[in-house]
Parts: C-alpha cells; structure tokens; sequence
C-alpha cells in the first residue's frame, strides 16, 4: 500500500498563535497520529529571509520558538520529521533548475505573492527572493516527493504555481521524476481566525494575538479585552454576535455547542453582559492550552536537546532531498562524474 508524503511547515517570524492551532497545527498532529503518512515540517528560514534578511537575530530567535511550539501541541519527532529549510542544500540547487523553467511575468501575477507585496508595501522595492519564493516553495515541496501539502486557502496559488513547475519539468525532460502534490485545505471558516482588537486577521504584525506560549495570565488580560459589539453597552441591551470577536472565538474552539447556542441567544435578547461570555470563552480557551503550556516548559528545560531534534530531522531530510536532486540532475542532463 502507498504511503502519502506530507510537508508543510511556517515561517519563523516570531511565536505561533492561536489561529495557527487552529488553521493548521491541530490538523498537523492528527495527521501524524493516524499514522498514514510520511511527514515532513519544515522550519522555513530561508523563505523568512527573503523580507527580513536585515533582521537575521528575528529569524534565528524565532527558530527555536516555532519548534518549541510544534513540540508543544504535540509534534512528535519519533513520528514526524521536523527540519530546517536552511541545512538542506539540495533546495538551492532544485530551485536554481526551476527559475529557469518560470517567467518573471509568471511570478509577478502570482496573487498571494501581489497580495503579500501590497501588505508590505515593498513598493519598487521589493526582494527579487521574495518575488521567487512559490519556486523554492515548489525546491521544498518537490525535494521530498510530497503529494500532500495542507495548507490555508490563501496558499491555494502557491501549490498551482508547484504543479506547474512539475509538469513543465517533467515534459521538458520527458521524465516522470516529480511528483504532482494537492493541497489540503481546512475546513471552511477556519483557515483565518481574526484578532482579538476584531480585526480580519490575527497576526504577530499587529500584535492582536493570543499566542500558544502566553501564560494563564496574559490568556485571562487578552480575553478580557476582546472586542465584541460596540452597541452592547448595557447587560440588558440585546447585543449582535456577527462580528463580534468572543463568539467568533467559541465557535471556532468550545466543544459544547448547545451551550454556545444558548448564549448566543440570550446575547442576542438581551440580559447577558460580555464580561460572562468572556469568561466562558477564557475557560475554553485555558482548557486547551494548559497542556501545551505543561510540554513547552518540559523542553524548554533542555534547549540543546531541542535543536537536536532539529539537526537530526534536517540531517534524515538531506538524505530525501539528495536523492531527489541526484534524480533532477540525471534528467537534466547534468550528472556529468557520475
């Protein structure tokens, strides 16, 4: 029976939050534990300097951060392999070949990439890494034969721009050496969560997230300060819940759907302040990350024992990701001592 390869993995640009739990990392560990796959989480640095490469310090601490996290919702190294995009060489290489296969106009009209150009106001300026990175995405993705890449929506032009680069590869070299990877995209109404302050988005940026390393404490302040509906200024005023941050947040993590619904329309008629809903949500919120708080200070008492789980997982990769290349480089013509 086949066995379906996964890679995914994050940026490190500072700690992970609540809504990356929920668009991604829940979704990871279940994956894992159903033991069907072969998986791959990449710590993907070289992508995070593409618009931080003056920042190198933010992207070195971030690294061991994000790891402390996956360790901490439950990634499993004996199951999983968690690697560093850096100490794989053979993805430079791979995206190198693959530039060579993608037009500059092609990139351009990428829509997350116009998208992410516009939110960071590069302006002329922007990073020719940044402008190339869906094809090192296609080098990550490719190096490990992984046909399974889950993902956020807004990702969903990413995977088309690595189906292509395959195609053209394969057609090209008349080969079959690259593997067509799908993307596996959450349930809808849960890829984005949006920030406590009700803006669209959580995001490090605008530092209206709940992180997964914050303490009981700050989980309690930023709960308390959720934006709900600003109409709702007496307890007995009947109060909106579209919008309103608190109950977009029950939705998305109480198991207890029956009570939801009975605040929900207790809030809407009017009787129920939100200092009550808010707490209902803190409870919820302080049931799930408890135990993530617990694992993360087990391995922060051993940080060099963190970092080699890191380096054997890159080192188990680099032996995946050579065999590739030695493959593409074969197809290309370019093995010429071999």
């Amino acid at each position: 029976m086949k066995t379906n390869t996964i890679l995914t993995g994050d940026r490190p640009t500072g700690r992970l939050h609540i809504g990356h739990y929920l668009g991604s990392l829940k979704n990871r560990v279940k994956l894992q534990n159903e033991g069907k796959y072969k998986m791959f989480i990449m710590i993907a640095d070289m992508q995070a300097f593409t618009d931080n490469a003056r920042n190198p310090e933010k992207v070195r601490n971030s690294l061991i951060q994000v790891a402390l996290d996956y360790l901490s919702v439950g990634i499993d190294p004996s199951k999983t392999n968690i690697l560093v995009q850096s100490q794989i060489s053979a993805l430079n290489e791979l995206t190198m070949y693959y530039l060579d296969l993608v037009s500059v106009s092609r990139l351009e009209r990428n829509p997350t990439v116009k998208s992410e150009i516009k939110q960071k106001q590069f302006g002329q300026s922007i990073p020719a890494g940044f402008l190339t990175y869906p094809v090192s995405q296609a080098a990550d993705i490719t190096a490990f034969k992984a046909d399974t890449v889950p993902v956020g929506d807004d990702q969903e032009p990413m995977i088309e721009q690595t189906r292509e680069i395959v195609r053209t590869f394969n057609n090209t070299y008349n080969v079959d050496t690259l593997v067509e990877p799908k993307g596996v995209f959450p349930p809808k109404g849960q890829g984005r969560l949006p920030g406590i302050d009700g803006n669209a988005k959580m995001s490090k940026s605008l530092g209206n997230c709940i992180y997964l390393s914050d303490s009981a404490d700050e989980v309690t302040k930023k709960v308390m300060s959720m934006y709900t509906d600003p109409d709702h200024i007496h307890v007995q005023d009947p109060g909106k819940i579209e919008g309103n941050t608190v109950f977009t947040y029950l939705d998305a993590f109480a198991t207890d759907t029956q009570k939801v619904a009975e605040l929900k329309e207790q809030y809407q008629a009017g009787g129920l302040g939100d200092v009550k809903v808010k707490r209902y949500l803190n409870d919820v919120l302080q049931e799930i990350l408890e135990p993530i708080r617990n694992r993360r200070a087990e391995y922060e008492k051993d940080i060099p024992g963190v970092y080699d789980i890191l380096k054997k997982g890159s080192d188990a990769a680099n032996l995946v990701a050579n065999q590739t290349l030695s493959e593409v480089r074969k197809a290309i013509g370019v093995n010429y001592f071999d």
